[in-house]
């Protein structure tokens, strides 16, 4: 398969779903991860597949100059809605994480949330990441761990379904893989931590499990191509939402885990 059909192949399977639903879930963690990025006024703020541009907006509620970038044009079509329904000032643009298509060191910050560590290709995302940050600039990266409740997950729906032929993306979770991946003249130090990540929804474990076959595209398609019609699928899935769940009622609140990558791009 070609890089070009790999692509074309992961971008399919995520936008079978809606995935600005399964992004209100996940918006607790998200903030988490947004205050430890130290954003300031006027900073020049690129977010690396945004999504439906959860970062993004953040950032520019505070005065960024953001530009957020994804490969799936419907994410963008949202994000862009978002951004006007909010009064917001933000550059949405479709694209790819391992081309970006911006000059040498336009940004002051380069964010990727739970996105660009599902790129095909890691080594060139990190060096698109390390082009397009100015010296002295910094990158940060917040990836699933491997061994986090969305690994597990993951792996789950892989036992049904095999993934695609590339690294990984839970490699970027890695401490000595994702440290690897940013090393050479380019980059000054790179700082690794990790941080829980809350995923909640107001749904019983049951109701999530539908509500990802339905919305999450990875979840959707590998359902679609089971020959029982995903019940085997649906009741690993359960099982797992059902033993991790930490809420009472009629909700449902696991914690899964984020590395956060942090990179200092090198001075002049």
């Amino acid at each position: 398969m070609t890089g070009n059909e790999l692509e074309q192949g992961l971008l399919a399977t995520w936008t079978a779903g809606d995935y600005g639903r399964v992004a209100h879930g996940l918006a607790r963690g998200a903030e988490a991860f947004y205050g430890r990025l130290g954003v300031v006024p006027e900073a020049r703020v690129l977010d690396v597949a945004c999504g439906t541009g959860q970062i993004a907006l953040r950032a520019a509620r505070d005065g960024a100059r953001v530009t957020g970038l994804d490969l799936a044009a419907p994410w963008i079509d949202q994000a862009r809605r978002a951004a006007g329904d909010a009064g917001l000032s933000v550059r949405f643009d479709v694209g790819n994480a391992e081309a970006l298509p911006y000059d040498d060191g336009s940004f002051d910050l380069s964010v990727s949330l739970i996105g660009a560590m599902f790129a095909p290709r890691p080594e060139r995302v990190a060096a698109e990441l390390i082009r397009v940050t100015r010296p002295g600039g910094r990158i940060v990266m917040g990836n699933w761990t491997p061994e986090c409740f969305v690994g597990e997950m993951f792996r789950v729906v892989a036992r049904h379904a095999p993934p695609p032929d590339m690294p990984s993306p839970l490699l970027w979770g890695d401490e000595p893989i994702a440290s690897g991946r940013f090393t050479g003249p380019g980059v000054a130090s790179v700082q690794l931590s990790r941080h829980p990540y809350l995923i909640h929804y107001d749904l019983p474990p049951e109701d999530v499990v539908d509500f990802y076959a339905e919305h999450f595209g990875p979840v959707r398609v590998a359902l679609a191509a089971q020959q029982d019609g995903g019940r085997a699928l649906r009741r690993d899935l359960l099982a797992l939402w059902r033993a991790r769940n930490e809420a009472d009622g009629d909700r449902t609140a696991v914690t899964a885990e984020v590395l956060d990558v942090v990179v200092e791009v090198a001075p002049v």
